[in-house]
């Protein structure tokens, strides 16, 4: 099981297909991941004065991707 306590960031990325690809990766190796999703549209600074014209939407989410520390070196080299 993966707490706040026992995990390490594995990588952070605004691309959909890269962390797909990686959840893939770890998935077909038996490692266990947790996935913290951000949606950056949602700040009100940025939609009460711009709103969400003319934003990238492949570049509008934050995943960061977090695995369980014994498990952080097998990881990083797969993804590599």
């Amino acid at each position: 099981m993966i707490t706040v306590f026992n995990r390490r960031e594995l990588i952070v990325t605004m691309d959909m297909k890269r962390q797909a690809d990686i959840r893939n990766i770890l998935a077909d190796n038996n490692i266990d991941y947790v996935v913290k999703t951000t949606d950056l549209q949602r700040a009100e600074s940025t939609r009460g004065y711009t709103g969400r014209f003319g934003i990238n939407q492949d570049y509008s989410c934050e995943y960061k991707i977090f695995v369980h520390k014994s498990e952080y070196e097998k990881a990083e080299a797969l993804i590599r």
